[in-house]
């Protein structure tokens, strides 16, 4: 309720003109809170407020808002207008916005940016998506080995106002090989007479241009970095992911698994559900479910052979969505593990017997307790069903908590190796493991449910 007050109250400021007020609100509060306000407002009055802030706030508010809103500003801004707030931007920020932007966008924007950021957003540009390159920032401070810590001091003093950070500074030669990595604590703390070089720690963590971004960011988040190095196949220094833009890849990566998880395909991205029509929600859910409905039909097939099973013995129908339910429960539950595993890098394919191995132990042990649960249930909710000449009721409870038992072990195994073949296979575990578990355990699920049933049965 507050942020609608908030909003309906800059609105009411803005059509009284009273912009003094309105740059006083955004100097007294955070850019980001600044952001969300001016968000929900339309373009051409977000822009009108801009206009009437200084530089510094102006582009630290432009930063936070949305990619949407940001392209919808630069279409109406003028050409000049919207040079200057790129030019002041992050460069890996700047990158994102321009990657954003219809390519005459582009080509109206970059001629009038000088000629150093576009040389800068080139170099930038050129990178893969999703590689370490296309996330990096070229904004990292670097000192010489060769400089006393007085003289280094001094020149990030002089680096911080256009870096995004100087907290962690990198010793370079002159051709930009990275010898080593020097905290801004480090410096303070050490002799200003001391080289650099006596102090610098020379085993440094990196990555190189073409890693993975998620890769890259799973080293920041081990190593408890503030930035990573970046370096090109020459081993000269091209660039660092900082700490926040890891937060922000793990966040995509993590949202990307979600959702190829649970069978939705497009493009995996953060904050974009309300933006999405329902005819695109409905094309990247589709294809996965109409595939498995259709596959689904073996699963009727099945209980259609075993139909006069199911005639003599009506107490089995009752019983089969608990084998279904809990085949899906465990089976479930092994993928996520093995997807998760699989994701940290904590598991790879050639560890699948000893992984399978630990799900085998783990799936008897539930097969133990769910197997007996689910005997003392049918023994208690069956009591008084009425049961075939020449059987009883704690027999055929007996077969139930076995075919549980079986699908338990099964639904397990099966669960832990999708992602394993996926992964063999190139594939990315998380788009096959929920999805097909689902209709496969289903389908193992009946065979064994009905197999067992007539074997100890005698049917």
């Amino acid at each position: 309720m507050k942020e609608n007050w908030l909003l309906e109250d800059l609105r009411q400021v803005i059509r009284d003109r009273q912009f003094e007020a309105v740059k006083e609100f955004c100097e007294d509060n955070p850019p980001p809170v600044c952001a969300e306000i001016l968000g929900g407002l339309d373009p051409a009055e977000t822009l009108e407020v801009l206009r009437h802030l200084n530089k510094a706030d102006r582009v630290a508010i432009f930063g936070y808002l949305d990619s949407d809103h940001q392209v919808a500003l630069a279409r109406l801004a003028p050409r000049k207008e919207m040079a200057e707030i790129l030019t002041e931007m992050p460069a890996d920020d700047r990158v994102d916005l321009l990657k954003d932007m219809s390519r005459e966008m582009r080509e109206a924007i970059l001629p009038a940016i000088a000629q150093a950021e576009r040389e800068d957003i080139r170099r930038l540009f050129a990178h893969r998506e999703g590689s370490a390159g296309s996330v990096m920032t070229s904004e990292y401070a670097t000192v010489r080995a060769d400089q006393t810590v007085a003289d280094a001091i001094a020149n990030l003093r002089l680096e911080a106002p256009n870096k995004e950070t100087i907290y962690v500074a990198f010793v370079v030669d002159e051709t930009r090989h990275l010898l080593g990595v020097i905290t801004l604590k480090d410096l303070i703390l050490a002799s200003p007479s001391e080289l650099v070089r006596n102090i610098m720690e020379t085993e440094t963590v990196y990555c190189r241009v073409n890693d993975d971004q998620e890769d890259a960011a799973r080293k920041i988040q081990k190593y408890d970095l503030i930035a990573l190095p970046v370096l090109d196949e020459n081993d000269a220094l091209v660039g660092i992911i900082t700490h926040d833009d890891a937060i922000d890849v793990l966040s995509q990566e993590h949202t990307e698994d979600m959702e190829k998880f649970m069978a939705i395909a497009g493009n995996h991205e953060v904050g974009v559900y309300l933006k999405t029509s329902p005819w695109v929600h409905f094309k990247n859910r589709a294809t996965w479910i109409v595939g498995l409905a259709a596959l689904g039909l073996v699963s009727g097939s099945i209980i259609h052979s075993f139909e006069n099973v199911l005639n003599s013995f009506m107490i089995l129908a009752l019983y089969m969505p608990m084998v279904a339910d809990t085949g899906g429960n465990v089976g479930s539950q092994s993928a996520t593990v093995i997807v998760r595993a699989l994701a940290v890098r904590e598991v790879s394919f050639k560890d699948i017997w000893k992984i399978l191995g630990k799900e085998f132990q783990i799936a008897l042990l539930l097969s133990l307790v769910l197997g007996g649960l689910s005997w003392g249930k049918v023994m208690y909710l069956s009591q008084n069903t009425v049961i075939p000449a020449g059987f009883s009721l704690s027999q055929i409870g007996f077969a139930i908590a076995l075919a549980l038992s079986f699908q338990v072990v099964t639904a397990t195994l099966i669960g832990a190796l999708l992602p394993l073949i996926a992964v063999r296979l190139n594939r990315d575990p998380a788009v096959i493991a929920s999805p097909a578990l689902t209709t496969i355990v289903d389908i193992t699920g009946l065979l064994l449910y009905f197999v067992t049933a007539k074997i100890l049965l005698g049917l």
